[in-house]
């Protein structure tokens, strides 16, 4: 029997409540822009993001501004953690795609009537790009850290986003939840492994993944939980560090959507379907960010060689009996399992 999405909601209702209560939590309005980028004859999309997609999107862009549909069309773009950038377009600002770190900062959207019904129902479910939660450490691994319960070592310091604003927190804690609970199996095993781990270990909550990247480059923590593709844009940036990807973890999707009020609604949409061609997603997958398309993540591994063994292409398996599924390597769980209507901040 295939139950779908509840328990898991709950579960990261529950994380998140709990790593607020640990860390105070608080809000993280925090965002970043970037400046406008062709000379605008062709109008201007305003795109509003989570944090860590941003040098994926510096590839694509240029991409799409040579194409017929994109020419001339400038960018502003605007980065944060997920959803704090969801409430802000929720609350008037003026935006024409999205794209997000979980599933319900779009649902957000659809109630509140900016963005259709149907923006999940064709073939690509509006998922761009996808990641696997990993563990980033200082280079030669001095703590020795490769999986869920390293992180538990006297002594050992994470860094983690806060779960209030940022997507990718949730993530990053319902994967070891997923773990240790025997993908739900024993629910009350992951939520004692999360309070440990947020009680005793983490001791900061920058505002968005790109902000805990940032912390975490600047020399506190031992070991930093974030998505894959950020371990490798930080790799690849030259930063003394490298990633571990524990046995048992989450693939994550990401949701992107054009805005059905756009000023601009014929290019957000031509954009948002540039996204899932081949011409997108393979510098997607240079920039970092295992891509989203049918296919899109075998074309993707030669230039992302830990999506090989980290990603595969079958389908999700969803919720088993109402459990959520703890994600082995080379197997599937997608943002489905957060589908619409599902509240999660």
């Amino acid at each position: 029997m295939l139950m779908r999405r509840r328990p898991l909601v709950l579960a990261v209702t529950a994380l998140t409540a709990l790593a607020l209560s640990a860390c105070g939590g608080g809000s993280s309005d925090v965002v970043g822009a970037s400046a406008v980028t062709a000379d605008g004859s062709g109008g201007t999309l305003n795109l509003f993001a989570y944090a860590v997609p941003k040098p994926g999107f510096d590839k694509v862009i240029p991409g799409f501004e040579a194409t017929a549909e994109g020419k001339g069309v400038a960018f502003q773009q605007s980065y944060g953690a997920s959803g704090d950038q969801s409430r802000k377009v929720a609350a008037g600002a003026e935006a024409d795609v999205v794209n997000f770190s979980v599933e319900p900062d779009v649902t957000r959207l659809v109630d509140a009537g900016l963005v259709s019904k149907d923006w999940n129902t064709g073939p690509t479910k509006g998922l761009a790009f996808g990641s696997v939660v990993t563990i980033v450490v200082r280079k030669g691994n001095p703590k020795k850290i490769l999986d869920w319960d390293d992180l538990l070592k006297p002594g050992v310091e994470v860094v983690t986003p806060n779960p209030f604003g940022s997507g990718s927190a949730k993530w990053n804690l319902l994967a070891p939840y997923a773990a240790k609970s025997d993908g739900g199996k024993n629910p009350q095993a992951g939520l004692d492994y999360v309070s440990a781990l947020v009680g005793e270990h983490v001791k900061t909550q920058p505002a968005s993944g790109r902000e805990a990247s940032e912390t975490f480059t600047q020399g506190t923590g031992d070991a930093l939980i974030a998505y894959e593709n950020e371990a490798l844009f930080l790799e690849r940036s030259g930063e003394p560090l490298e990633h571990h990807t524990p046995p048992t973890t989450f693939k994550i999707e990401n949701p992107v959507a054009a805005l059905s009020k756009s000023k601009n609604a014929a290019k957000a949409k031509a954009f948002v379907d540039y996204l899932f061609t081949p011409a997108a997603q393979e510098p997607v997958g240079r920039g970092g960010l295992p891509p989203g398309r049918p296919g899109g993540v075998r074309e993707a591994r030669r230039r992302v060689p830990a999506a090989d063994e980290a990603l595969d292409d079958r389908r999700p398996r969803g919720l088993v009996d109402g459990r959520p599924v703890a994600v082995r390597q080379g197997e599937g769980l997608r943002g489905e399992d957060l589908r619409r209507g599902d509240e999660v901040t």
